[in-house]
């Protein structure tokens, strides 16, 4: 796990340098560069596999092709048993393996990396740069073309610490963070500077910047097998792809929140482990709901050595360090409770294991449940009872958004927005001040979003495959994986998502909806999967997440730093809020979800501004 940057063009190696050493939190253990006739690659290291060679940049033999390279391949052995034996090797690592695959194949090498990775290559003979990045996007990748040329980095900050770009807002980039809290596609909210998507890859030559998808995934189900088939080869798949990723050369772990998905992969991993696993909780004060209960029941049923980490939040000043680590603003309480289990849990071990993706995957969250059915009701039919009960829930904004949908005569990608955005398209218009009016007329711009995964297309599925589809391309990259990539590497600690292997999703996508989504079962073949292996008190659980205590910090220490942040006169300064609009979210019920999205939106945005645009100095 590591930090990588770059460029080609007219930048300097002082530049490079800088670029590297804003990122030394994602490798303190090793750092090295190459710089060439206007090429400059970079690479700071935490190291995991070949400690002791896997130094970068690395070369072929002859020096003409270079890497950087940020993540890990777990099936590099296999490739490089089966398709590299006639190369000669100069180190035990992963990077040399994709080195030597793009000797051997070029750019499609791509397609026999099994794993999480951002890497660079540069092609001297071809005077050609090959950036990649996975699959499902557990590792970032930033990029700018600018009047000197291309410049690259895993941290947006570090494109910015060369002032390669001006600090400007991208309008259209803040426009789609209010209605889903974090900026989907290939867009920042930098105007100058995108992410790589996932499944993407991108060439550099001769100044031309061509960009190309490489993988996706299929709505084509398997309806012709039995749910046991269903349940066997899932556990079978996911035990698979967690035993290679226990290859390391430094302490491991997994968390444990007590919930469906670690408590399982914590199952499967006992049955490959021949030691007490190291197992890590969160356990929070009375303001936070605590899952440790639940995970010290797990703990006990696989004898592993459990690490209770007792924390409290009420921190506000940590707000800050969060929103630097992130780079974007990701307006996701959750983060905090994030980097604070990655601070701790940094302690004992370098590699942890986590659950995130099986939502998504699997069918996990509620909505799936109230959208699905929704989508099979006829409107016309019970739009009297609908209409009715959105009376009786006048005020209560989550059930008039779910009554609101249900009372529409088309169900569709705007129907979908007016029930999940963060702000509405009306709610923006109060919402939006004098510098921000031209997004009025941008009310397109989120449903373009939507349309691209949520609307019928030649990838065919039902609703439920297509709000899954949407969740991956979006919600998992910029919100789930964002989340985990920067607030680990803000300790210097690898992260890594068994549920994510390519090859468990493939397959995942293959499973009747019938059997992910029973009745009101969420993740039906999953529960199914772990029976005989995890207790049935797990099984049955809801699942539940972090529960931020915003509505308490604000009564506490939060409370002066946000009317500071907020006052009247930088509201009028910035322009970008409707002051009376600010003035009425701040009173509200923020134990409510709907405003305490809103409130954390606006409150994350300000602060990503103050120190990304507005260059205030804060304490890291």
């Amino acid at each position: 796990m590591c930090g990588i940057s770059g460029f080609v063009g007219g930048f300097t190696k002082n530049d490079l340098q800088t670029m590297n050493q804003s990122m030394v939190h994602r490798g303190p253990d090793d750092y090295g560069t190459y710089f060439k006739n206007n090429v400059g690659l970079a690479h700071r290291r935490l190291s995991i596999i070949d400690v002791e060679g896997g130094h970068q940049p690395m070369s072929n033999e002859k020096n003409t092709i270079w890497i950087v390279f940020n993540g890990e391949i777990y099936n590099f052995q296999t490739l490089r048993k089966d398709h590299l034996k006639s190369y000669r090797f100069k180190t035990r690592s992963d990077t040399e393996v994709i080195l030597h695959l793009y000797e051997k194949y070029g750019e499609k090498c791509i397609e026999y990396l099994r794993g999480m990775f951002a890497f660079a290559i540069w092609d001297e003979n071809k005077q050609k740069l090959l950036i990649v990045r996975d699959r499902f996007g557990i590792k970032p990748l930033y990029y700018a073309q600018t009047g000197r040329g291309l410049i690259f980095a895993s941290e947006l900050k570090a494109i910015l610490a060369i002032d390669a770009v001006p600090r400007k807002v991208d309008k259209e980039a803040l426009n789609l963070y209010l209605s889903f809290r974090y900026v989907p596609g290939s867009g920042t909210m930098i105007d100058s500077i995108k992410k790589l998507e996932p499944a993407h890859s991108m060439v550099y030559q001769n100044g031309c910047l061509k960009i190309s998808k490489y993988w996706d995934l299929s709505f084509d189900k398997d309806t012709g097998k039995s749910e046991e088939y269903y349940s066997q080869r899932l556990t079978e798949l996911l035990k698979e792809s967690i035993d290679i990723r226990l290859l390391s050369e430094v302490p491991l772990g997994a968390y444990l929140s007590g919930g469906l998905d670690s408590s399982f992969m914590v199952g499967l991993m006992s049955q490959i482990v021949h030691e007490p696993i190291k197992t890590f909780t969160a356990g929070f004060d009375g303001s936070w709901y605590d899952e440790s209960p639940h995970a010290e029941i797990i703990a006990k049923e696989f004898n592993t050595d459990h690490h209770l980490l007792k924390t409290k939040a009420d921190d506000v000043t940590i707000l800050e360090k969060v929103i630097w680590h992130l780079d974007e603003p990701l307006a996701d309480a959750a983060t905090i409770p994030t980097y604070l289990l990655s601070q701790l849990t940094k302690k004992a071990v370098t590699v942890i294991l986590s659950g995130e993706g099986a939502d998504e995957l699997l069918a996990g969250y509620d909505k799936y449940k109230f959208l699905f059915y929704a989508g099979k009701f006829s409107p016309s039919f019970f739009n009297p009872f609908f209409m009715f009960m959105q009376n009786i829930f006048k005020g209560n904004i989550k059930m008039e958004r779910g009554f609101n949908l249900l009372c529409s005569k088309q169900r569709n990608q705007i129907n979908y927005l007016d029930f999940a955005a963060v702000f509405t398209n009306q709610e923006k218009q109060q919402l939006l001040g004098p510098e921000l009016k031209e997004l009025q007329g941008m009310n397109k711009v989120p449903e373009r979003i939507i349309n691209k995964y949520l609307s019928y297309s030649e990838k065919g599925g039902d609703l439920l495959d297509r709000l899954l589809y949407l969740d991956i391309k979006t919600w998992l990259p910029n919100d789930v994986l964002l989340k985990n990539d920067k607030m680990t590497m803000a300790h210097s600690l690898e992260a890594r998502v068994p549920f994510l292997d390519h090859k468990f999703a493939e397959f995942a996508m293959t499973i009747p909806n019938r059997l992910k989504l029973k009745w009101l079962t969420e993740k039906y073949i999953l529960r199914q999967s772990m029976k005989g292996i995890v207790p049935d008190n797990i099984i049955n659980r809801k699942k539940h997440g972090f529960t931020v205590p915003v509505a308490k910090w604000m009564q506490d220490g939060l409370k002066q730093y946000v009317e500071k942040l907020l006052n009247t006169g930088r509201i009028t300064k910035l322009g970008y809020w409707n002051r009376s609009y600010v003035e009425r979210l701040l009173k509200q019920d923020l134990s409510n979800q709907f405003y305490k999205r809103q409130f954390w939106t606006i409150i994350t945005f300000e602060i990503w501004h103050r120190i990304f645009i507005e260059q205030e100095t804060i304490n890291i």
